[in-house]
């Protein structure tokens, strides 16, 4: 069977596939796995076309120097056309789930789920800087060092993740 067009990949073999990549990011660009710093790399990049001074704050000038920000931009673009692709080829791609969530939540809820997403993708990404990092990066490539802060944010980070599922109502 053509693996590309398999249903599910074996979660071992694509976590060996995201472990392996960390030795090209190391060796040829001395940085780490991550995908939230590429969000400060084109936020920034779009308002120092509106406002060239913003340049001059430290924390924006970190992420708009040097390919090492923009090969995190690329993984994230990757990332995308990835799943879809991985979605369309194994035949498992959905068109829309505005139904589904309007035959669950009613009408009112459906037509709130867009912003409830952008709040809640906004505020991931907030976190995700303030922890110096996202989910990829601490879990993946923080832990792989060794990196005790990193150790703590994934715990965090699961932690979070368990607290909300206890609170969110069962459908």
């Amino acid at each position: 069977m053509n693996a590309l067009k398999a249903r599910a990949w074996s979660p071992y073999a694509a976590g060996a596939v995201i472990g392996l990549l960390q030795i090209p990011a190391f060796l040829l660009l001395g940085t780490a796995l991550g995908a939230s710093s590429s969000y400060v790399t084109v936020a920034g990049t779009i308002a120092a076309i509106f406002d060239p001074a913003i340049e001059r704050i430290d924390y924006v000038a970190r992420h708009l120097a040097g390919a090492k920000n923009w090969w995190q931009v690329a993984l994230v673009v990757g990332i995308a056309l990835g799943a879809m692709l991985s979605a369309r080829w194994s035949g498992t791609a959905r068109h829309g789930v505005a139904p589904v969530w309007h035959a669950m939540l009613g009408p009112e809820a459906a037509r709130r789920r867009p912003a409830m997403a952008f709040a809640g993708g906004f505020l991931m990404v907030f976190g995700a800087r303030i922890a110096d990092g996202c989910t990829s990066g601490h879990g993946i490539s923080g832990m792989a060092q060794l990196a005790v802060g990193s150790t703590i944010a994934v715990a965090a980070m699961f932690a979070g993740g368990i607290a909300a599922a206890a609170v969110m109502p069962r459908r």
